[in-house]
């Protein structure tokens, strides 16, 4: 039975999702339908609603993630979720406040029982909530975790591939790890059903995924620089000989003039709205100990050009500026709820109207770990190719203490993926940051000790 069910996963999924999105529909369609008795027929207005809404919701699961069972965890599936069924509620609300706006009914226009919207939330949630765990369950009930062979390079690449793979253990089972050197590698390789190559030189990485597709193995490697760029190449014909383009030359110069025009916008928008929440964090800050309420520090954007960043004061005056660790005595109790909400950015929005940095772009790093990153990293320096941002993809998808490697991985596939569009959800997308704790988890001593510890529970070593 569970073999027969393994093979029908993927139908399994699909009718799950279909259910997931229909009941979220229902909810918010029903309840507005009391009052609005026209939404029961097929009217202009009840088409216009359900067209909007279903428009606008296809949109929001792209941006935020749809009803991904089996492949992520169920809080960050209900997050996404929930953020996309908000979004997408509004939407309808306005469509439906609009067709109401008529002769017989409104002469002017009037937002429809906007205080059925949180009622709406909450029974959506309760849905998402209820179809994602149990959907879950259901999942790793029928499906077993992929046993997984590790291929890496170094004691320390093998701790940090490890430190994300078991955070995912119903997905992932650790069975064993081996130096891309072993000469036994290939005898060992099809004993596994995924393989981890991770920190492997390309040439030998390259070989070793031949050998896997040969297998027919789920492989997962980590991109080095000239994967970022072809990932995003183009395919060109010349006569009958296949080859793929690459242009990284950053944005082009209306690309740099539109995201201008829309930084603008949204920087203005952003401190009118959140003003209030800046005055009371000011004076939170001030009343504390009686210190600055802003800190100012030189940081570096487009063609490594300085600039003086702005940002709520989160830490006590007269300390050593270097990266946050936990339990950092110098961040204040104030501090410490700014941080956790990013309250402490807000400023930064001054900074975009001076033209320092975008709305979106790679975080502006302390010019110290700039000269040591680059240093490290020579490619660090290709993130100069445009404005440093308040958010972006490795502000979202990564936390505070991710390795300067992959936050440099996920800021080069921004530059050479940037689109409107893409900026347009990650600003969305930056609501997630907010329900993530683990967003600004810090470096901690500790780590490496908890790993070691972790590969002798599971009988793993470094094996050369």
């Amino acid at each position: 039975m569970k073999k027969i069910l393994r093979q029908c996963e993927g139908i399994i999924v699909f009718l799950f999702k279909i259910i997931v999105y229909l009941l979220v529909f229902w909810v918010f369609y029903r309840i507005y339908a009391i009052k609005n008795w026209q939404l029961l027929g097929l009217s202009r207005t009840s088409m216009v609603t359900m067209v909007s809404y279903f428009i606008s919701g296809y949109l929001f699961l792209k941006i935020y993630g749809g009803y991904d069972i089996g492949k992520r965890k169920s809080k960050p599936i209900i997050i996404s979720l929930s953020l996309a069924a908000v979004f997408t509620d509004l939407v309808g609300l306005l469509m439906l406040s609009i067709m109401n706006t008529n002769e017989k009914l409104n002469d002017h226009f009037i937002v429809e029982q906007p205080w059925l919207i949180p009622i709406i939330v909450v029974l959506q949630i309760i849905i998402i909530a209820f179809m994602t765990y149990f959907g879950n369950w259901l999942y790793f009930k029928i499906c077993d975790p992929e046993r997984v062979l590790i291929v890496t390079s170094s004691r320390q690449s093998l701790r940090e591939i490890t430190r994300s793979i078991k955070k995912y253990r119903l997905q992932y089972k650790i069975c064993c790890n081996m130096s891309y050197q072993n000469e036994k590698l290939k005898e060992v390789i099809p004993k596994y059903d995924t393989i981890f190559i991770y920190d492997v030189p390309v040439k030998e990485r390259t070989e070793i995924v031949e050998y896997c597709y040969q297998n027919m193995k789920n492989v997962y490697i980590n991109p080095m620089m000239a994967d970022v760029v072809e990932l995003h190449s183009n395919h060109v014909l010349l006569d009958d000989m296949s080859l793929l383009q690459l242009s990284s030359i950053g944005l082009k110069t209306e690309q740099r003039f539109f995201k201008r025009i829309i930084d603008l916008f949204i920087a203005s928008l952003a401190l009118i709205i959140t003003s209030p929440i800046l005055l009371i964090s000011a004076i939170a800050v001030k009343v504390y100990d009686g210190g600055d309420i802003f800190f100012k520090q030189n940081r570096a954007t487009r063609g490594g050009k300085i600039f003086t960043v702005y940002k709520l004061r989160t830490m006590k005056e007269n300390v050593d500026n270097y990266l946050q660790v936990v339990d950092d005595d110098r961040i204040t109790p104030v501090g410490k709820i700014l941080r956790r909400f990013r309250v402490d950015e807000i400023p930064q929005f001054i900074n975009v109207i001076k033209g320092d940095m975008s709305v979106v772009g790679p975080r502006p790093e302390m010019l110290a770990n700039v000269f040591n990153y680059t240093n490290e990293l020579p490619e660090f320096e290709y993130r100069l190719r445009v404005k440093a941002g308040i958010t972006g993809y490795a502000q979202i998808a990564g936390k505070y203490n991710t390795s300067p490697r992959d936050k440099l991985v996920l800021d080069l596939m921004y530059i050479e993926e940037y689109s409107p569009w893409m900026d347009f959800k990650l600003i969305f997308q930056t609501l997630i940051v907010l329900f993530k704790k683990d967003s600004t988890e810090a470096f901690s001593d500790e780590t490496e000790e908890k790993l070691d510890k972790y590969y002798d529970s599971l009988g793993l070593r470094y094996d050369k």
